[in-house]
């Protein structure tokens, strides 16, 4: 049974999700050259807003935030006006969507950026990653620069600027990326944050980024509609560490106390268990955080909705089934059968 994922859901008692499903950020470098949102992304999104909430692709918020290609932006008056159409659609079909604000740090190219006034990569620390860019392997990771105060100060401000170009596209909120081995998430590991100042050594000054980030967008378009995505277990462009746990004991209380939107589960498997953490990562993020959290990561529609029955998590976030089926929703409610997903659906929109 799986009657509880089609319940209603307040986020923070204000915007009403229709159901409990929620369409994960799917990566799809669907955008055009110059990172604009184009006509078949709104067809795309606009074919799945019968889910309670859209999490749009992970967007970037400023010009080196960028690491993979055709990813969209949110910093021009054209990808802005680009997005507006992707939010008109959703809502014509009764869809509400979030976008999710994202800084790639050191997994960032320069490739990407030429011309922008940048060629720097940037990140906590001068630890580079191994390994090379996804669609593009001819382009290998390089070692980043340690961002200073200064810097660090003008991509908070960045950050807030695209949450609030988001609104003005018609997005209902954001979510923010903090997951995953990507700048924010930099901050939060051992292994990529080796400051020594305000931003690095401790819990405390590990997490002051992301909660600098998340306290500048809330100030400027709400904490009702702001939410974050977070990986406490670190397998994705990151090694573990066991201090790490220490940082988010000190991050989630702190993130409790803001009354977001959600809180996301950042993994690709939530079967996944974290020495360091005691199991899997949402089962030690519930443990000390109360508040509207997302689960994700291979669930179906009958393990999530058993996982919200056990009260493990209260949304579920879907990622490649709705990729392979754009009235997953649909599907599910009336007990039919899905469309396997496959790596071939990725070479184009439907």
């Amino acid at each position: 049974m799986t009657d509880n994922l089609f319940q209603t859901y307040a986020l923070n008692g204000t915007l009403s999700l229709k159901n409990r499903i929620l369409m994960a950020p799917l990566t799809r470098c669907m955008a055009d050259d110059e990172l604009v949102p184009t006509q078949a992304m709104a067809d795309y999104y606009a074919r799945r807003a019968e889910s309670g909430l859209i999490i749009s692709e992970a967007t970037i918020i400023r010009p080196d935030g960028q690491g993979y290609p055709n990813t969209p932006g949110l910093f021009t008056p054209a990808q802005i006006d680009g997005w507006r159409v992707v939010t008109d659609a959703v809502h014509q079909g009764g869809g509400k969507i979030f976008a999710q604000l994202w800084h790639t740090g050191r997994v960032a190219h320069p490739h990407f950026y030429q011309g922008s006034g940048s060629s720097d990569v940037m990140a906590p620390s001068a630890v580079g990653v191994e390994g090379s860019v996804p669609r593009m392997r001819e382009l290998t990771y390089q070692v980043p620069k340690a961002v200073s105060a200064e810097e660090i100060s003008q991509l908070v401000q960045d950050y807030a600027q695209a949450a609030a170009n988001a609104i003005d596209a018609g997005f209902d909120g954001v979510e923010i990326h903090g997951a995953n081995g990507y700048l924010i998430d930099q901050f939060l590991h051992h292994d990529s944050n080796r400051r020594t100042d305000e931003y690095g050594g401790t819990p405390e000054n590990m997490s002051r980024f992301a909660l600098e980030v998340v306290d500048a967008i809330a100030a400027r378009i709400g904490n009702d509609r702001t939410a974050l995505r977070v990986s406490p277990g670190a397998y994705f462009n990151m090694a573990g560490d066991n201090r790490d746990r220490d940082v988010f004991d000190y991050l989630l209380p702190e993130l409790e106390k803001r009354e977001l939107a959600f809180l996301h589960i950042g993994i690709f498997d939530d079967a996944m268990e974290f020495d360091y953490l005691g199991g899997r990562a949402s089962s030690y993020v519930r443990s000390i955080y109360s508040k509207t959290l997302v689960g994700v990561g291979s669930y179906t529609a009958e393990t999530g909705s058993s996982a919200i029955a056990a009260d493990k998590f209260d949304l579920l976030a879907i990622g490649r089934p709705f990729i392979a089926n754009p009235d997953y929703v649909e599907l599910v409610r009336d007990g039919k059968a899905l469309v396997e997903y496959s790596d071939e659906m990725l070479a184009s929109l439907v």
